[in-house]
């Protein structure tokens, strides 16, 4: 047995959306405390002197990059977001009102039912939209699409 560990593949598919923010500590804490995400890797980035964090909620090999800015410009705004599910309509109603209560902008939570559920939008340090849910379809919607595409009749699944 061998104590070298095993490197995953190659990334294939969507690994990463950056965010341009002011305070990348600040940033790293909200996305620590309202979407469940960790530092997996922080730096500065020499050539430009930029603080740059990768955050990862473990589940998939996905990160939201970090990267310091003098002034932020945009962002995801109006209906524009980053989605986060989280494990029931309780938490979105504890984070929301955590948001509430450090004068954070929220809209919702709303109960939009099937497919969309039950979600909330917390506005983070540099105006960016996440997007709390509970019942959403999207694992559902993914692996329905995979085993109609693998040649599997859905409906034989128990989908």
């Amino acid at each position: 047995m061998s104590d070298t560990t095993e490197r995953p593949a190659a990334d294939l598919g969507a690994t990463h959306i950056a965010l341009p923010v002011k305070d990348l500590d600040r940033s790293i804490d909200f996305y620590e405390r309202y979407a469940s995400m960790q530092v997996v890797q922080q730096r500065v980035d020499a050539p430009h002197g930029r603080g740059v964090a990768w955050l990862s909620d473990l589940t998939r090999p996905f990160v939201i990059v970090l990267i310091t800015v003098s002034e932020v410009n945009g962002g995801l705004t109006g209906w524009a977001h980053l989605g986060v599910a989280v494990a029931s309509r309780e938490d979105v109603d504890r984070l929301a009102a955590s948001a509430r209560s450090e004068k954070r902008v929220v809209s919702g939570p709303t109960d939009s039912g099937h497919a969309v559920g039950y979600w909330a939008f917390i506005e983070d340090p540099d105006g960016n939209n996440l997007e709390i849910s509970f019942g959403q379809d999207v694992a559902f919607t993914v692996a329905r699409y995979v085993d109609r595409d693998a040649g599997h009749d859905p409906e034989s699944t128990g989908f």
